[in-house]
């Protein structure tokens, strides 16, 4: 069975519920300066902002509009926790567990969280963001660096996602990875992880382990 010493936690989606806040910002974004490209603001998901820029906004004049009103956006955001998340993370702390945030979020976002959660740093180990990875998700590099952080292998490590490149990279990665059908139901995420989660409500330790002693599914290459 493979032991879990490190818990690797997506944000947005995963943790706090604030998708469908992002969707109305990226859409507003999006037929403003890229109506040639409908749906864009599902396309963007689980990239960082310097991968949106290259794909889709090189105009530097256009970024700089646009990190105004994301920036503008994401402060006047709710950064609401997902019921039962914050009693998870209690409760697997107790038993022991590392806990890190691995988002594609960069610094001035962060930011705009530790204003309206002001304990949030405390919550974790770590706080990884776009600014320590070499490569966006789906790439695995995120993870990897996650479990490094703690001197783990990554079969000690469970990463939780909801967005599929999130869900990718932690395939990729070799962590077990737990899939949160927060914003893409289980049925579209049910191949894109070992195992989907509905909500942390009564989720445990526990039943990580209860998990983790089923057999796994083939590692995504």
């Amino acid at each position: 069975m493979k032991t879990f010493k490190a818990a690797l936690f997506d944000l947005d989606g995963t943790l706090i519920d604030t998708e469908n806040q992002y969707t109305e910002i990226w859409g507003a974004i999006a037929r403003r300066f890229r109506p040639d490209i409908p749906g864009l603001e599902y396309k963007i998901k689980g990239t960082t902002l310097v991968q949106i820029f290259d794909r889709y906004f090189p105009d530097p004049q256009v970024q700089k509009e646009v990190t105004e009103i994301l920036n503008a956006g994401e402060a006047g955001m709710k950064y609401e926790f997902f019921p039962g998340a914050l009693d998870f993370i209690a409760d697997i702390r107790k038993h022991g567990v590392k806990c890190a945030i691995v988002t594609s979020s960069n610094l001035q976002k962060m930011k705009s969280v530790e204003k309206a959660v002001p304990n949030f740093y405390d919550l974790f180990d770590k706080v990884l963001m776009a600014e320590d990875f070499a490569a966006s998700k789906p790439n695995p590099d995120c993870y990897l660096k996650g479990a490094s952080v703690f001197g783990l292998d990554v079969d000690e490590c469970v990463v939780f996602e909801d967005a599929f490149t999130g869900l990718e990279a932690g395939m990729r990665s070799g962590c077990y990875t737990i899939g949160l059908a927060t914003v893409n139901s289980a049925e579209a995420i049910k191949d894109k992880c070992h195992h989907v989660l509905h909500s942390f409500e009564n989720f445990t330790y526990e039943k990580v382990l209860e998990l983790l002693a089923v057999t796994q599914h083939p590692v995504l290459t």
